[in-house]
């Protein structure tokens, strides 16, 4: 195992993304689960700074931002190369992730948390406007690494399960199969691979989640003066 270590949340998808990468590279490892209502001693250890999940640990070492651990353990373990071998092909696959988790993924969270009226219109329409950008990536392609599963596929693969309880907690509704065809196609195919599958959160566990995140929310609302 290496003293190989994954610090994270079930209910998290940068924590899933994670464990997405050791299975396909074949890496054994320790997942600890962790109450973020009540942090505990290992994850302050690890992660003091940020004091969040996931936190990846390698031989006692560890590293946070689970974008950063996608490229270490693309780096350390070989097997199932993620990340493009050309350069400019590399390049392109951290703007777009580094995209997708500042305006897709926080994007669609502002729609789903937003107040009824203006405001979530406002936030559903930004929410679409990035999902567009993402249409024309993989329009024509199986996946965004191309024939194979790779690094943006990781990072881009929380879409078609977790946007999905989103937009249910928020009652809207983002991914449209005739909107964003491509995307679509790609993220039915995405979830279907058992590897893939097998370290989904179920579902009604993820809409429990953040309907009690958006109750939480809404109290701190009702109680500004």
């Amino acid at each position: 195992m290496e003293g190989v270590k994954l610090i994270a949340t079930t209910q998290s998808l940068f924590c899933t993304r994670i464990e997405w990468a050791l299975k396909l590279k074949g890496v054994e490892y320790e997942y600890i689960e962790e109450d973020l209502r009540n942090k505990s001693p290992i994850l302050l250890k690890y992660n003091p700074v940020h004091k969040k999940v996931p936190v990846f640990v390698h031989d006692d070492r560890a590293i946070a931002e689970s974008l950063v651990i996608l490229e270490y353990i693309d780096e350390t373990w070989k097997e199932h190369p993620l990340l493009p071998q050309d350069s400019y092909d590399r390049a392109i696959a951290r703007f777009w992730a580094k995209f997708a988790d500042e305006k897709v993924v926080f994007g669609a969270w502002r729609a789903c948390t937003a107040a009824e009226g203006e405001e979530k219109e406002t936030a559903i329409e930004s929410a679409l406007e990035s999902l567009a950008y993402l249409e024309k990536q993989i329009e024509g392609k199986k996946f965004f690494g191309g024939e194979e599963i790779g690094y943006l596929d990781l990072a881009l693969g929380w879409i078609p399960h977790w946007l999905n309880t989103m937009e249910e907690a928020g009652g809207m509704k983002l991914l449209e199969a005739e909107r964003f065809p491509s995307l679509h196609e790609w993220g039915h195919n995405f979830i279907q691979i058992p590897l893939i599958k097998e370290c989904l959160p179920p579902r009604e566990k993820l809409v429990n989640y953040l309907n009690a995140s958006l109750t939480y929310l809404r109290s701190l609302s009702a109680n500004k003066p």
